[in-house]
């Protein structure tokens, strides 16, 4: 870190680091949006393939997200490795492309770069993140052992804070994360910086604690909370959580989705989640459909993810919708091994046949071609 960088940081954090985030898009992530966790494009030779990654760029802005969530686990954690040494390039790239594609449409779009590791390496991500014109950081904290006290992951959580607005994440401990307690969720939202949370233990009793501590904290509403529990996405958004506080009862919503789930269908994820905010909004009463249509899409996420081998499909499952619809020119991950389950393809052919109003096959074929387009 220059010296700039020092003095950077000292007026951000005597304004308060939040001040960082543009009113649009603090606003525009507050009230919730669509916000897809970006897979990464390789080739045949596991390179970086720069063309297909800003199509896939470009094909979610066109499909009404919100926002993008670049460089966390469905973009491979890998691509932190010295010997592929990828973290830069793709958040650069989507960054960029991010930029100049929302010029031509003058909306708002929340900027996410994932960050990893313990305190140096996190930090180091940080900064990176910040110079490369991203709004906030998703804090991981898979780096940390189970048995280490709640103190230590909070001066960890307010090293990054000292650098750039967080959203905390509960990732689940079957792709890497680990238990957090109430205790640490109520303590962490009471930190300045943070702006939001993405809830992804897949366990409601733990989606609860993350709410419940939130509440607690007396910060709810300025904490946008996010569902990353991709086997329950319409049951988490439609909720209404009620809790005592010392003013009363107080309600919280989950107001959007930050998901691995979202990288795929993403046209039809926003018609989702514009019909669940309508009916919020209007508190009319809850479409049966609405239900229906939530366990289907926790069955397609059974057979995207992987879930009957623990999740080790997860990845090459996105990538094998992707490369259906051309996205994609295949399954390639970093690492040779990664690759589809037994009998996982079956499973995403009988979902796509299941269920084909949850696909948007028909509105990509419609603008590949473009979306390729150097």
């Amino acid at each position: 870190m220059d010296d700039s960088e020092r003095g950077d940081v000292k007026r951000h954090v005597s304004a308060g680091i939040v001040g960082m985030i543009p009113d649009d898009v603090l606003s525009h992530f507050r009230r919730g949006t669509v916000i897809p966790a970006m897979p990464l494009a390789l080739d045949a030779e596991r390179r970086f393939d720069e063309r297909r990654q800003r199509a896939l760029v470009r094909y979610y802005i066109d499909s009404g997200a919100g926002g993008l969530a670049v460089g966390v686990h469905t973009t491979q954690f890998a691509i932190r490795d010295p010997g592929i040494g990828l973290l830069e390039p793709v958040l650069a790239l989507a960054s960029e492309a991010i930029d100049v594609h929302c010029a031509k449409m003058g909306r708002a779009f929340v900027k996410i770069a994932g960050v990893c590791g313990r305190t140096q390496q996190a930090v180091a991500e940080a900064y990176l993140a910040r110079r490369l014109g991203y709004h906030l950081v998703l804090l991981s904290l898979g780096a940390f052992r189970a048995d280490e006290p709640v103190e230590v992951l909070l001066e960890h959580c307010r090293a990054v804070a000292q650098v750039m607005p967080l959203v905390g994440f509960y990732l689940q401990p079957a792709v890497g994360g680990r238990p957090l307690a109430y205790q640490f969720w109520r303590a962490f939202a009471a930190l300045d910086g943070v702006v939001g949370i993405k809830i992804a233990p897949f366990n409601r009793y733990r989606t609860l604690d993350v709410i419940r501590g939130v509440v607690d904290s007396g910060r709810s509403s300025a904490i946008a909370l996010y569902t990353g529990n991709d086997d329950n996405i319409v049951g988490d958004l439609v909720t209404r959580y009620l809790f005592p506080t010392a003013d009363g009862l107080e309600s919280v919503r989950i107001a959007g989705g930050l998901l691995g789930q979202w990288a795929v269908w993403t046209r039809r994820a926003v018609a989702l989640l514009a019909e669940i905010q309508y009916v919020r909004d209007s508190s009319t009463s809850l479409p049966a459909e609405l239900l229906m249509l939530g366990a289907q899409l926790t069955d397609a996420n059974a057979a995207i993810f992987d879930a009957a081998h623990g999740f080790a499909g997860c990845i090459p499952g996105i990538h094998e919708v992707l490369r259906r619809q051309r996205l994609l020119a295949g399954l390639w991950c970093l690492d040779p091994d990664e690759t589809l389950s037994p009998g996982q393809l079956n499973e995403i052919e009988r979902v796509y046949r299941s269920y084909p109003d949850l696909n948007d096959d028909a509105f990509v074929q419609a603008h590949l071609d473009d979306w390729l387009r150097d």
